[in-house]
């Protein structure tokens, strides 16, 4: 009995069974197919291109010798052995190490800088680490538009701003880079419009909402714009962005009590204070959102409620769970106290910062010699100046001004320009605006020729002269008949890229030289002017064709070595070849060719036996023995 199956039932297999083949041929092609359906070949992964941008490596994937780096860092910052120049200085040669500072280190080293307003530092500091290509994040991007703020730059930091909020940016814009930038426009420069502007552009970018800081501040500056009705409108458009609820961030409430205040609703902005401060109210408050009530409050005749809300914020102060009194707030309270008068208790709550474990800082210290100063109260404004040099407290700028214009205003002229000389000691570097309150102040007790010397020194110290300081001393001179002093001012003026002559000056020393008949001297200082321009222009062109020409001479002599070096290392390179060529034909010479017994010779060396004919002497027939035809042997 066969064992096969009939035909019949071999011919449906295919058809009943689809995965079944009717060859070995056609399985093996079906195999083959479903790999190539099975094992896809996946394309490559690209190299990541050098242009492309990257983000900042976050702490906890950082290697455990950079985590070390950043914690040392870190330690160089703050504590016992706090040393920022040091900091500053390793971080910037870690750059290019094998062990380089991650994009968080740089940011801590920059926020220091910025905090002791090292400006140059942080400048060179943060360009260098873009060169080194050390990804900046979100907080680089603020501490950058910051140090531009304080810089008194605001296109620069607008503009900034505006690169990072453009569509697919790799980091995208805070709101805390929005309210520095806002803050530079409208504290700073008095920029409403192009403020409001920027406003609208971060609602429109979708990268921020609407933010209540930034309405605040907006809000403040139209306020110290005498304009409370573009306030308000401001708040009602922040309302209607939340959909029309109260806003529960106590920040604007301060800007906007102080618009109702400004427009004559008194009653109405207290209205606004007890509903946002009630035992029901949702809003939410800060220490820097009840600074602002409090300033509200103390600067429209309520004290005695900005008292007792200070009070309220020192009762729930506890930290660090909850913060409702910082420095500002006791500087508002000074300010409070000394809007009505009392310096005395502006003194005590100043003293009673330590009893909250805070330490006054030099904003503190010159907020309140402010206002001593503005009052003629010069021996307590002396008294703190030598606090602070004794408990160490920083001393800048600001405090030396403050005390050199409250000696001017007690005719005390010596101790305020002894003020103002002690910063050359202390490596302190007054602005154009410090010299022109000095200019000012000298001019007003008619020593126009004291003036004019520390006038003549901003240019050597490299700061830059003011069209107010000089349109100050031209006034000064034509009224004092030195008319030859004014024109040298007019002609600095005329030189100055920076600075515009004014008709109105035209006019006064064009008029002043005419009275006296010397309508010539007008000719000639235009010609002056013009010459020296052209000669200075001339000297600038020569300037930069040596300075090429230096460059060319210079990459012409690197190219020359270059070149040389080149040469040299071809020669000496080929020598090293000659020399290993002559060696192999020295070798090649002494040795003999090798023939058949030389070959066989160290395989039976090894085995301790002699080749054929190894002992003989060169030239001798060697005699071997051989069987010849008779079958004798023979001697060869």
């Amino acid at each position: 009995m066969s064992l096969s199956k009939p035909i019949s039932a071999r011919r449906l297999v295919p058809a009943l069974f689809p995965l079944a083949h009717a060859d070995a041929a056609s399985a093996a092609a079906a195999r083959r197919e479903r790999r190539r359906d099975t094992f896809v070949a996946t394309p490559p992964v690209p190299a990541p291109s050098p242009s492309a941008v990257r983000l900042a490596e976050p702490l906890p994937t950082l290697a455990p010798s950079r985590l070390a780096f950043h914690n040392r860092i870190l330690a160089l910052l703050s504590g016992p052995q706090a040393d920022l120049p040091e900091a500053a200085l390793l971080t910037r040669h870690a750059l290019h190490s094998n062990c380089r500072p991650s994009s968080f280190t740089c940011a801590a080293v920059l926020a220091a800088l910025l905090r002791a307003r090292r400006l140059d530092d942080f400048f060179a500091l943060h360009r260098f680490a873009l060169q080194a290509a050390v990804p900046p994040t979100a907080a680089t991007h603020v501490l950058y538009l910051s140090a531009l703020a304080a810089r008194r730059l605001p296109d620069d930091a607008l503009h900034h701003l505006r690169l990072l909020a453009r569509p697919g940016s790799p980091v995208p814009p805070s709101p805390t880079a929005y309210r520095v930038v806002v803050e530079c426009l409208v504290a700073d420069h008095g920029r409403l419009a192009d403020a409001v502007e920027l406003k609208d552009e971060m609602l429109d970018s979708g990268f921020v909402g609407p933010d209540p800081k930034v309405y605040s501040l907006l809000m403040a500056g139209f306020v110290g714009a005498g304009d409370g009705a573009k306030a308000v409108e401001l708040y009602q458009e922040l309302k209607d962005k939340v959909g029309g609820e109260p806003v529960l961030d106590g920040i604007v409430y301060g800007s906007l009590m102080k618009a109702y205040f400004l427009m004559g609703m008194e009653e109405k902005a207290m209205e606004c204070y007890k509903e946002v401060l009630g035992v029901e109210s949702g809003v939410k408050f800060r220490a820097e959102s009840y600074n602002e009530i409090v300033d509200a409050l103390g600067q429209n005749r309520r004290l005695e409620d900005a008292v007792k809300l200070f009070d309220r914020m020192l009762g729930e102060h506890d930290p660090p769970l909850r913060i409702a009194v910082d420095l500002r707030s006791f500087r508002v309270m000074v300010d409070a106290y000394c809007a009505a008068g009392r310096f005395e208790d502006a003194t005590a709550v100043f003293r009673r910062m330590g009893e909250w474990k805070l330490v006054p800082d030099v904003a503190s210290y010159n907020n309140l010699i402010r206002h001593l100063g503005l009052n003629q109260l010069i021996g307590e404004a002396e008294v703190l100046y030598n606090e602070m040099c004794e408990c160490g407290v920083g001393v800048n700028e600001e405090t030396h001004v403050l005390l050199m214009e409250a000696c001017f205003s007690v005719d005390h002229i010596d101790d305020g320009i002894s003020y103002f000389d002690k910063m050359d000691g202390l490596e302190l570097k007054p602005d154009a605006t410090a010299y022109h309150k000095l200019v000012d102040g000298l001019m007003s007790f008619s020593m126009l020729d004291k003036a004019q010397e520390y006038f003549d020194q901003m240019k050597g110290k490299g700061v830059s002269r003011s069209i107010s300081s000089y349109e100050t001393l031209l006034k000064a001179h034509v009224a004092a008949g030195q008319l030859d002093n004014a024109a040298k001012v007019a002609k600095g003026i005329l030189l100055d890229e920076k600075a515009v002559f004014s008709d109105e000056m035209r006019e006064l020393l064009e008029g002043a030289l005419r009275g006296d008949g010397r309508e010539d001297d007008i000719t000639k200082l235009y010609e002056d002017v013009e010459r020296e321009k052209a000669e200075a222009e001339a000297q600038a062109a020569e300037e930069k064709a040596r300075a090429e020409a230096l460059a060319k001479e210079e990459r012409d002599r690197r190219r020359a070595e270059a070149a040389a070096e080149d040469e040299a290392a071809a020669k000496a390179s080929a020598a090293a070849i000659e020399a290993i060529l002559a060696h192999k034909r020295k070798m090649e010479n002494r040795v003999s060719p090798p023939d058949a017994n030389s070959l066989d010779g160290g395989f039976l060396s090894k085995l301790g036996l002699k080749s054929a004919g190894e002992d003989t002497l060169q030239g001798t027939h060697q005699i071997t023995e051989r069987t010849g035809e008779d079958g004798r042997g023979q001697l060869w």
